[in-house]
């Protein structure tokens, strides 16, 4: 049987989403920041939110260039909060910013993409669910690297948070055994 994981539902972004993004693993540093930073956007949202203003954060973080966003000062950081097309929330841009400054402090000292993959020792982790209910919200691995995240001055990456980036990133292949993309995640 092959069918899509029912999470996307019906939703032509969330369905292409789905099947040309969600899970396939990623090892671009600027693309793995731009996925953190919006999973942590995504905190008390639903992620169709997020994909449906990913155009506008992309616009306003500057393609997400860690450097660029790094040297925001605090006009920067308010020009940001009356873009209605993203989440305005200070929290959630302040928080931006630092990370941009901790994902160049890593990138510089031992790059951003082996660190990020060090919490599955560099492979992905190949799960089987067999329906939506076998897919865990947080794992031992996400919980450490949530940990280690936030000792490092990163904040809205919690172990759900570190999971769902995991999940969108590839570095675990949670897509249904029944979906079409499981066996071609697989085989990346």
């Amino acid at each position: 049987m092959n069918e899509r994981c029912p999470w996307c539902g019906t939703d032509p972004t969330y369905v292409a989403y789905h099947d040309t993004e969600w899970g396939v693993p990623e090892r671009d540093p600027r693309a793995l920041w731009e996925k953190l930073v919006l999973d942590g956007f995504q905190a008390g949202l639903s992620w169709i939110t997020i994909l449906r203003k990913r155009d506008n954060f992309r616009e306003e973080f500057e393609g997400f260039d860690p450097e660029r966003v790094a040297a925001w000062d605090d006009a920067r950081i308010e020009k940001a909060l009356q873009n209605p097309g993203i989440i305005r929330h200070r929290g959630k841009i302040t928080s931006t910013v630092k990370g941009a400054q901790r994902f160049l402090e890593i990138e510089q000292s031992e790059g951003f993409t082996p660190y990020i993959w060090s919490f599955t020792g560099g492979e992905v982790i190949q799960n089987a669910p067999g329906s939506m209910g076998d897919v865990p919200v947080s794992t031992a691995e996400s919980t450490a690297m949530s940990k280690s995240l936030k000792k490092r001055g990163f904040n809205f990456c919690g172990p759900v948070i570190a999971y769902a980036f995991m999940q969108a990133c590839g570095l675990v292949n949670d897509h249904m055994t029944t979906c079409p993309r499981h066996a071609e995640v697989k085989g990346l």
